[in-house]
């Protein structure tokens, strides 16, 4: 694991790359439809940063740094919405893939993943989420739907998550039939993923691996909405500093200084929250309840400080112009991502 010091010129790093590069016309064209992610960024991030071998082992091509590392980087994309194939290949893709224990798959894959020049989809949920795979097994082929899937209408090869383990299957195969709808938030695209009697090589992993898969999509939603939920806090801030009413910084008013501290709070005990679970996974030794309350407090943060963002912000904050509808929907989009802990926490007196 990296020093905190090291961390924080990683951060420093990708926020500076996404700065200068980031093209913010992705995102409006995100509400035409056009939704995805600029491949030049995404490039540039690999290349000179070396985002997506982050996680990948040394002995798989990667640098071996590890999932504090990786989880930075989708932290300083939460700031910006835009949505390069990190969270769905370099961190899911790749977990899944170790977790699978298919050295061989893995000697062959995660080289070229973590050059950047070949991105993971995880095809898992049904219709109704992610309790259930929605692909199954028949005579050793698959059939079924996969909902939902992260970049899964770039991906080159797909992971397929069934009760009988994982598959890898090439995502042109033509077996298989890729859609891709509206969804509430249109800068993160969801693909559905239709497999028809598709020959694919079987992985392995088992009903423990699936649990952490989920418990690691968990906590790298929980760094991307502590990174959203801390630029809408800045943004509001800002906002504040210049929006004149009554001849005063409408940010002068106790009342709004009273609330915008409010905001801080939840977003530094969301921060503690994610970043103690991320290091406990990183160790192997995560407790399941921490991971669910991690989980349940960065959604509820981020919903209510976007909430507020755009109350503080008023008229401007609905129109299409400005970012902060992008940050609602991502808000209320990646409370249902992969599932909620299926019932209240609670742990034994």
């Amino acid at each position: 694991m990296s020093s905190t010091a090291e961390l924080k010129e990683l951060a420093s790093t990708v926020r500076a790359v996404l700065a200068k590069h980031g093209d913010r016309d992705v995102l409006r064209r995100a509400i035409d439809g056009e939704a995805g992610y600029d491949p030049a960024l995404w490039t540039l991030l690999c290349e000179q940063v070396g985002v997506a071998a982050l996680a990948v082992p040394e002995e798989f091509g990667g640098i071996g740094a590890g999932l504090v590392e990786a989880l930075t980087v989708v932290e300083e994309l939460g700031r910006t919405l835009h949505a390069p194939p990190m969270f769905g290949s370099a961190v899911l893709g790749v977990q899944a893939l170790l977790l699978s224990g298919a050295t061989e798959a893995c000697e062959r894959l995660l080289p070229e993943v973590a050059e950047g020049g070949r991105t993971l989809a995880v095809c898992w949920a049904d219709a109704t989420g992610w309790d259930t795979p929605g692909v199954h097994v028949e005579d050793g082929k698959l059939t079924g739907t996969a909902h939902y899937v992260l970049d899964g209408d770039t991906a080159d090869t797909l992971i397929v998550v069934t009760a009988d383990g994982c598959y890898e299957i090439d995502a042109a195969a033509p077996e298989l039939t890729r859609t891709t709808a509206p969804v509430m938030d249109p800068t993160r695209r969801l693909t559905t993923i239709t497999f028809t009697a598709a020959p694919a090589n079987r992985l392995g992993g088992d009903p423990q691996a699936i649990t952490r898969l989920r418990e690691i999509a968990w906590a790298t939603l929980a760094a991307e909405q502590v990174g959203a939920a801390d630029a809408c806090l800045q943004m509001t801030v800002e906002y504040s500093k210049s929006r004149v009413q009554f001849g005063r910084p409408i940010g002068s008013f106790q009342a709004l200084k009273h609330r915008m501290a409010d905001m801080y709070v939840l977003v530094e005990s969301s921060r503690s929250a994610a970043y103690a679970v991320i290091a406990d996974l990183a160790r192997g030794s995560a407790d399941p309840l921490d991971i669910a309350a991690a989980r349940i407090h960065c959604s509820r943060t981020f919903a209510t400080i976007v909430g507020e963002t755009v109350q503080m912000h008023g008229g401007i904050a609905i129109t299409w112009e400005h970012d902060a509808h992008l940050f609602f929907k991502r808000a209320h989009a990646d409370a249902q991502l992969f599932g909620q802990p299926p019932r209240p926490l609670a742990r034994p007196a």
